[in-house]
């Protein structure tokens, strides 16, 4: 027989690079830890928000029931061991609090191919592949062997996943699982939720450096796109100008962050592709 399901939403992060709280960032009128926390209770039998111990008293955290970290300095995983600990018989659906673009075909689509004989079962992201650790179910057998991974002095989750050999399936929305980290990221995911037309022309600056610098023959320019994102972005300028670098030996910045190939443009971005330094 299968261990009980339960759910757990972490909340316990600073969110320094957003400046302000993710779990109160607001989508379609609700926080995104309302929106997370009613998304996880219909999966799961009971559900909890982790928080850090000064986070108890928070109102917006108040609203639910709460498990607080029992150890500091493990991020994500100071929450998991804390709910294992708490209810060791149970398996936990374990969701950040920053995935607003989560929908409930991805949850379902979770819970359905849950492999209770495995250590955990998540998604391979669409991006790199590899584990995504914050939208997991992870059973009870995985809690000693989180315990001694963490003992070892580790506390990446993704490379717990990968190791103790989790089950992964494909994403149905590969988009469900970005993360929210900063202003411009907040910015573009509220758009997406709102319905916005995505593929409406751009106003961008592009800067290039290096070979790109030479190939393209200038420094910067303004342009007006469809693109969506600084992949489809790299292969339409590919189109217009030599370049003989493909992106996946360059990095992207957008807003003078570096970014993923898939972060959603909104008008008004600058976008610096930058070649290897053997490229140039």
């Amino acid at each position: 027989m299968s261990a009980p399901l339960y759910g757990l939403v972490l909340s316990g992060g600073h969110s320094s690079r957003m400046g302000e709280d993710k779990a109160a960032l607001a989508y379609a009128g609700h926080t995104q830890l309302e929106r997370a926390m009613a998304l996880l209770g219909a999966r799961v039998e009971r559900a909890w928000v982790s928080v850090r111990e000064d986070q108890q008293a928070d109102p917006l955290r108040g609203q639910f029931a709460q498990i607080a970290d029992r150890r500091r300095d493990l991020g994500p995983m100071a929450g998991i061991l804390a709910a294992q600990e708490t209810h060791p018989q149970a398996a936990w659906l374990v969701l950040a609090c920053d995935l607003p673009l989560l929908d409930e075909a991805t949850l379902v689509q979770l819970v359905a191919a849950r492999a209770p004989e495995a250590v955990a079962t998540a998604y391979r992201s669409s991006h790199d592949g590899l584990p995504e650790p914050l939208c997991a179910i992870y059973e009870p057998r995985s809690h000693a062997l989180l315990e001694e991974y963490v003992r070892a002095g580790r506390n990446c989750p993704r490379k717990f996943l990968i190791e103790a050999g989790a089950r992964l399936l494909d994403e149905p929305n590969p988009r469900a699982l970005d993360n929210v980290n900063t202003p411009n990221e907040y910015g573009a995911a509220s758009d997406a939720l709102a319905g916005r037309n995505m593929r409406e022309p751009k106003h961008l600056t592009v800067q290039y450096f290096a070979l790109l610098r030479e190939q393209a023959g200038r420094r910067e320019e303004a342009l007006e796109s469809a693109a969506g994102t600084p992949q489809e972005l790299y292969q339409e300028l590919r189109q217009r100008y030599p370049f003989t670098l493909g992106s996946d030996v360059l990095r992207v910045a957008v807003n003078s962050e570096f970014a993923d190939w898939t972060t959603p443009l909104r008008t008004g971005d600058t976008v610096v592709f930058i070649p290897p330094v053997a490229g140039g």
